[in-house]
């Protein structure tokens, strides 16, 4: 299974894009913690809500504005609060309802 995450941005595309498009939410954390960002703990994976699994890959970077610069994310990567990057893991493909889910 390959992720993308849906958006093809040429360079002259504006940086100042909603960093909601590129955002993972209501994800459980999963695994061990691997580092701190300031006070809160980093964990290695995430789940989303249908199941599929990110692992942890880094910190976004920031725009000179403090803004996330989501150009800077790869194929497959997603931001989760407070600027973690998680990339789509292809290992653990397995959906909730995966039968039920339109193609």
């Amino acid at each position: 299974m390959k992720f993308r995450n849906g958006f093809k941005l040429s360079s002259k595309t504006s940086r100042r894009l909603p960093t909601e498009y590129f955002m993972l939410a209501d994800v459980a954390f999963e695994g061990a913690v691997i580092g701190y960002l300031g006070d809160r703990p980093i964990r290695e994976a995430v789940r989303d809500g249908d199941g599929l699994v990110y692992r942890f890959v880094g910190v976004a970077p920031r725009l000179i504005g403090g803004g996330l610069d989501v150009l800077a994310l790869r194929s497959g990567e997603w931001i989760v609060s407070p600027g973690l990057v998680y990339a789509a893991d292809p290992k653990v493909t397995k959906r909730k309802n995966e039968t039920n889910r339109a193609a």
